[in-house]
């Protein structure tokens, strides 16, 4: 099984947590999606992607909830394609994201949210009570629906600059680094989830035809694939994030490194869909987003941590990775009580 298309068993284990009673019911309906119930008890297991979606159904099946049990009210069978349906009635993406947003809010009596524009960027924000906040789990399974709506809509995926939420970091992130931003910060005061605005204005052209295929296909296709720790183009990243950026090797110094030929080295990232500039840019734009959400360091400190010549050239990059200036973003992410 190749790592790329399958799910962590930790994200089973959550959506049996409230939906499924332990024992017999859960041994049944793994057998049903074709999941070994053993692996429950391996930590390091991971599941067929194609499987996790299946469960997904099942549960929403059988509960008549397709939100695994985890609000007062159910996200009854049918909710997910009529959120589309009004959705998708829309002119633009912000008006999409308007219905779809107002239509979870009726349906889901712990999570009212709404869009906020703040100059060259974009939140959806959970308009939350002062109790205890939810589970991680919870939280992402909304963010799946939503991001993963917004980006059939819209017809791209649409990258989040950063998640913020309110609950605790719980034991296992990395399948969720990978569904959203490697930018996920816990115990904040506000549960939201940060994008460029630019793609707010994008139009929605989807058709009944193109609704049906979607849904067929939910929600395996918004199950973002996982990427394996081992492949090259990850072992790269964590190098880098390992070095200063003056220290980064040229293509020809890497290929070195790693005993292979330059052409070798670009053509098995290719195979991953990567280029070593991409990685750089990938990972100079994830530690600028890290850097800028601590307010004790300047632009020209990280335009120099990022090997940058001077604050300017950090600015161009910057709007370039996000559709957004650093001082946005900072401004942004460090108001939480805006």
């Amino acid at each position: 099984m190749l790592e790329k298309d399958t799910i962590s068993i930790h994200l089973v284990r959550e959506a049996l947590l409230q939906s499924c009673a332990p024992g017999a019911a859960t041994d049944e309906v793994l057998r049903k999606v074709g999941i070994d119930p053993a692996l429950l008890d391996d930590a390091q297991a991971r599941v067929p992607a194609h499987a996790y979606a299946q469960l997904w159904r099942l549960l929403a099946r059988r509960l008549d909830d397709e939100f695994f049990g985890m609000d007062p009210r159910k996200l009854k069978s049918g909710s997910l394609a009529f959120l589309c349906q009004c959705a998708m009635a829309q002119p633009t993406l912000a008006a999409g994201l308007t219905a779809g947003l107002g239509f979870l809010s009726l349906m889901l009596e712990h999570l009212p949210a709404q869009w906020v524009r703040q100059q060259s960027l974009a939140e959806i924000v959970l308009l939350e009570d002062e109790q205890d906040p939810r589970r991680a789990f919870t939280y992402f399974t909304y963010w799946m629906i939503v991001h993963g709506v917004a980006c059939w809509l819209a017809g791209r995926r649409i990258p989040i600059l950063s998640v913020e939420l309110r609950c605790p970091a719980p034991d296992f992130c990395d399948d969720y680094r990978v569904m959203f931003s490697q930018n996920l910060r816990f115990d904040r005061p506000r549960t939201r989830m940060i994008f460029a605005a630019d793609c707010l204005d994008l139009p929605i052209r989807r058709s009944p035809e193109e609704l049906k295929r979607f849904l067929a296909r939910a929600p395996a296709n918004i199950l973002v694939k996982y990427r394996d720790p081992q492949s090259l183009s990850s072992r790269i990243r964590q190098d880098l994030r390992q070095l200063p950026a003056e220290q980064w090797p040229e293509t020809e110094a890497l290929a070195q490194q790693l005993c292979v030929s330059a052409s070798t080295l670009r053509r098995r990232l290719a195979e991953e869909g990567q280029t070593y500039q991409g990685l750089k840019d990938s990972v100079r734009k994830e530690l600028a987003i890290a850097w800028l959400a601590e307010p004790a360091i300047s632009f020209v400190e990280i335009a120099s941590r990022l090997g940058f010549a001077d604050a300017s050239s950090f600015y161009k990059a910057f709007r370039k990775w996000s559709g957004s200036n650093p001082g946005h973003y900072r401004t942004l992410i460090l108001n939480d009580l805006s």
